[in-house]
């Protein structure tokens, strides 16, 4: 497995059973009502913007103003650090690509505000070993063990782990 994607680096700061399920195309997401809810949220804001900007099939970007400031929306803060890794990583994947002035800033809607991301030098070793993390954890035989946290009751892949 050579390609991490951003989605990827999201799931590895929520879950890494998750990330193994989802890696190993064991998708349950198409049930779950939230992420309804969260498509739903980033299809009906900002709606003068292009949408979508996938790059190599291994980022996504929801959306790009400015010529350089990349935005990310999600619907809440509950998991806010898996939010700012993933746009770290998309700062640190164009970074690789010789994109070199870049801002980002995560966007929540519903609470009205608005979190500006910077790529950090010491960063960049850190999402250099979250990417050999995930290609270890992926490519293993077995799922994680389960993380028995709060946010598990709310996870599309909840029967999967719990019954």
């Amino acid at each position: 497995m050579e390609r991490v994607t951003g989605l990827m680096i999201y799931y590895y700061f929520i879950c890494q059973r998750k990330l193994w399920y989802f890696a190993n195309e064991i998708n349950m997401e198409q049930n779950s009502e939230l992420v309804s809810i969260g498509k739903t949220i980033d299809e009906t804001s900002y709606k003068r913007e292009k949408k979508s900007i996938l790059i190599d099939n291994t980022i996504n970007i929801d959306f790009i103003k400015d010529g350089a400031v990349l935005h990310e929306v999600k619907k809440t803060k509950a998991i806010e650090e898996a939010g700012i890794w993933q746009l770290k990583y998309y700062m640190y994947y164009l970074k690789q690509k010789g994109v070199e002035t870049l801002e980002a800033k995560i966007d929540y809607p519903l609470l009205r505000q608005t979190k500006e991301i910077v790529l950090e030098k010491e960063d960049v070793e850190i999402i250099e070993n979250v990417i050999k993390n995930i290609q270890e954890i992926v490519t293993k035989e077995k799922p994680p063990e389960v993380i028995k946290e709060k946010i598990c009751k709310k996870c599309s892949y909840y029967d999967l782990c719990y019954v």
